[in-house]
């Protein structure tokens, strides 16, 4: 219970909302390390999980039909200095169901810390998954993040993605996500990531739009300062009729920052069409000058055109 208490006053300090845990109403997962703090499902999800080397395993299943009317929270954390955390999941919701995933991932004293995320998600035909992930990670940049994902999108599925890491110091993140679509299927990846310190990004993002009218948009802001640096690599591929994508980088840097990104488009049919666009630089001149006739330091404007970028 005191691990329990403490896991819940730091997802709380990130904003997080302790009373998930007493609503029947709403499902949970809270995993400190390799121990399930706390659990419940809903009518409709069946969750099933077993203890591996240095974390959990999860099989998760949104029954057909059904559409849950709140969201899954799933927080993941590691409240020591050092360890390693493992979440293998597997994710299936069925036809015509549809859910919204909250996940907080939670490493507020990291020096020496390793979490790392294999999933593999089907979504049926008809279904519709939100996944939304914000990490925070502490102060002091110790920290390892590898999440990998595979998701394959049925006919007439959606799967909409959205991953935030700009709160404390990233330490290294190296995220490698591949969505497969389907026909009529839709899919949206967002990231949104802050780099300081020594901090070292890579985003590698792959959506392939195998079914006639699929759509798929990759939407990526990152922030870098101090001596960080990012390399963000957006792929997307049109192999069928009337496929739609669409690849959009945006990354700033001041003081030494480094950044790099590889938008990489491949259609193998003449009636799909993918574009992409990419775009590096400095904080914008005109608006910092704005910002500080209004009495803001350099700073404080430099803040806030960041902070801008990355909502």
């Amino acid at each position: 219970m005191k691990t329990l208490d403490a896991f819940m006053k730091a997802f709380a300090a990130v904003g997080g909302e302790k009373s998930i845990l007493s609503n029947r109403e709403i499902a949970h997962l809270v995993v400190s390390g390799s121990t399930i703090l706390s659990a419940s499902e809903v009518e409709g999800l069946e969750v099933k999980t077993e203890k591996i080397p240095s974390g959990i395993s999860a099989k998760v299943r949104i029954a057909e039909g059904i559409r849950l009317k709140n969201p899954v929270h799933l927080c993941f954390g590691i409240l020591h200095k050092k360890g390693t955390q493992r979440i293998k999941m597997d994710v299936r919701l069925e036809r015509d169901s549809a859910a919204h995933f909250i996940a907080h991932c939670i490493f507020p004293d990291a020096e020496k810390v390793r979490h790392i995320m294999d999933a593999v998600v089907d979504i049926g035909s008809g279904a519709e998954l939100r996944y939304s992930e914000a990490h925070y990670h502490g102060p002091y940049g110790g920290i390892e993040v590898i999440p990998k994902a595979l998701v394959r999108i049925g006919e007439k599925g959606r799967y909409l993605a959205d991953f935030t890491l700009t709160k404390g110091r990233v330490g290294k993140l190296g995220i490698d996500y591949t969505v497969e679509a389907g026909k009529n299927a839709v899919t949206e990846l967002t990231a949104r990531v802050f780099g300081h310190g020594n901090d070292d990004i890579r985003i590698k993002e792959k959506i392939i739009l195998s079914g006639e009218n699929s759509r798929g948009l990759i939407k990526t802001r990152v922030a870098l300062e101090n001596d960080s640096s990012a390399v963000v690599t957006g792929i997307t591929e049109g192999n069928a009729k009337g496929a739609r994508g669409h690849v959009d980088c945006l990354e700033i840097v001041k003081d030494n920052a480094v950044a790099k990104a590889i938008p990489i488009v491949n259609v193998t049919n003449p009636l799909a069409k993918v574009t992409h666009e990419a775009a590096i630089g400095s904080v914008d001149k005109k608006q910092l000058e704005t910002l500080m006739a209004h009495g803001l330091t350099p700073e404080e404007a430099v803040d806030i055109i960041v902070r801008g970028i990355l909502r």
